[in-house]
């Protein structure tokens, strides 16, 4: 598991290789990723939008950007945490994520980068 803090907020983040989803003869590698995300500060913050760099092991990049996360901008109370389950795929069946969630402070409206630990998605046969 890889985990951050960033002003007050954990970010962990655990992989599954999905092989049903994975066609390797074709290049399409899947894997899901369950995240984290604790609030250890004082203030509810809320998840306004997520940044990832996503790296294939040929050296191929890409970058995604959107508003929250799996369709939500969750609030998170201090001492609670928020988790969802999202999905990537690769070409290779080895690569890493990376990337910042831009959070609120719902006390003032003032805004701050969470960053993301770098994880890493790796086909179970890969690690023999």
């Amino acid at each position: 598991m890889a985990t951050t803090i960033t002003d007050g907020v954990r970010v962990s983040v655990e992989t599954v290789y999905q092989p049903e989803y994975s066609n390797p003869a074709n290049d399409h590698f899947m894997f899901a990723y369950r995240v984290s995300i604790e609030n250890m500060g004082q203030y509810a913050v809320r998840l306004m939008s997520r940044h990832w760099y996503i790296f294939d092991s040929n050296g191929a990049k890409r970058e995604v950007e959107g508003e929250g996360v799996v369709g939500m901008q969750p609030v998170i109370e201090p001492g609670n945490s928020h988790e969802y389950v999202s999905g990537c795929n690769l070409k290779t069946d080895m690569g890493s994520m990376k990337g910042e969630y831009l959070m609120e402070r719902l006390l003032d409206n003032s805004t701050f980068n969470v960053q993301i630990p770098e994880f890493y998605l790796i086909a179970p046969y890969r690690l023999n």
